[in-house]
């Protein structure tokens, strides 16, 4: 079971943590899925020379190390083990990074209420960070805790910020939610360790509120950086991680196109894969392969609501993927529920050309004549507007979309 540097846990198929550590650090980053007895036999073989631990080892881990930090044992969570010569020294970095979340989105917890969704080791971290940026009263809630999710809004609605330390909303399980924001009557902020995605339900119910959220990447690479420091000995330059951070946000985040039937999604989407070296994803064409027969033909025998289910499923699977160039149907924005799927992943962009630019399309039945265009047009444009991130205008000539789309990724 040798190995130098990795990550332990017991289910790691949503980690990025390989990519963050090989993106900046100089050695093999592994990713190691162990059982409760496999994990008793890699520590106690000790047969390795840092790792760090994740969901549901953090505090399992403790038993086995000869050190823990300070900060760490007050805690009660570690996730950085480091091997110093058959010794075990136990850290915990992502209090480091939690932290610097928080901060840098604005999180104001001096003289405040803050809730805490679960109870388990990074539950504890959360705890320990609130305490240090001054927060006045800390809940836990838990399923069966004295606080839990039913009666949570009977006594803490006055709550300011909310930090979710559960996996619910984690993928693949994406359509999770621990609770709902609705009756926070003073809630300021929102914050997700989750990280894939890169948006729950959870923040994307906040950023609909309007109120300050932010999900769990940063901490990712804030910590791992930490991490990787103990890991060696040395220190990492302070750009190291606003760095990372910035490269894989951007490399994993989808482009998603959305604009009415005739506007150029898919050729402007192919253009942009093939610019950025990532996969295209048309899904309308999802749906026919799915479906085994053309759109017209959905739309005749089966009606517009059938189509619409089609592509509501084909949308909350391709939305779990990252870093595509996704081109959605003209009617995809119509459903709630497929922009909240695009928007965990992805960053929307309306691409606004002229009516008067764009042909009627007989292979599509909403939008096959003149007539029916101009009402459809009528109908979405608002819908298009006050559902994307970025509009971008459509003249005709497709690289000039494209480059105004990369222009705008770049400036992230």
């Amino acid at each position: 079971m040798t190995m130098k540097y990795g990550l332990l846990g017991k289910k790691l198929g949503h980690s990025y943590s390989k990519t963050i550590h090989e993106a900046f650090a100089p050695y093999e980053y592994e990713l190691r899925e162990l059982t409760e007895q496999q994990l008793d036999s890699f520590m106690s073989e000790r047969d390795f020379c840092a790792v760090n631990v994740t969901i549901p080892y953090k505090e399992t881990v403790m038993k086995y190390l000869d050190f823990i930090d300070e900060a760490a044992k007050q805690i009660g969570a570690v996730n950085t083990v480091v091997n110093k010569n058959g010794s075990l020294y136990g850290y915990n970095t992502d209090f480091y990074g939690l932290r610097a979340l928080l901060l840098k989105n604005g999180f104001e917890l001096k003289n405040k209420k803050a809730l805490i969704l679960g109870s388990g080791g990074t539950s504890k971290t959360a705890q320990a960070v609130c305490r240090s940026l001054g927060c006045k009263e800390l809940i836990v809630v838990s399923r069966s805790g004295e606080v839990n999710y039913d009666n949570v809004l009977s006594f803490h609605k006055d709550a300011s910020y909310i930090i979710n330390t559960t996996p619910c909303g984690m993928f693949p399980n994406n359509e999770g939610r621990a609770l709902s924001t609705d009756g926070f009557t003073a809630l300021e902020g929102v914050a997700d360790v989750i990280y894939n995605p890169l948006r729950t339900n959870l923040l994307l119910e906040a950023k609909e509120r309007g109120l300050r959220y932010c999900g769990g990447l940063y901490m990712l690479v804030l910590q791992a950086v930490k991490a990787s420091e103990l890991f060696l000995g040395k220190e990492y330059p302070e750009t190291t991680g606003e760095e990372v951070y910035g490269k894989l946000l951007r490399e994993k985040e989808n482009i998603v196109l959305t604009g009415m039937p005739g506007s150029g999604k898919s050729t402007i989407g192919r253009l942009l894969s093939k610019k950025l070296s990532r996969t295209f994803v048309d899904t309308d064409e999802l749906i026919v392969k799915k479906a085994g027969m053309e759109i017209p033909e959905i739309f005749s025998r089966f009606g517009e609501a059938h189509f619409r289910s089609l592509e509501a499923k084909v949308i909350a699977e391709t939305s779990k993927q990252t870093g595509l160039v996704i081109a959605t149907g003209g009617g995809a924005v119509l459903r709630r529920g497929n922009i909240d799927a695009l928007r965990q992943n992805g960053k929307i962009f309306f691409l606004d050309r002229p009516l008067s630019q764009i042909l009627p399309t007989a292979d599509r039945p909403l939008s096959s004549d003149g007539q029916a265009l101009k009402k459809r047009f009528e109908e979405r444009y608002p819908i298009y507007i006050s559902t994307c991130d970025e509009t971008v205008f459509v003249d005709g000539v497709a690289d000039h979309a494209v480059e105004a789309i990369i222009e705008k990724e770049e400036a992230k």
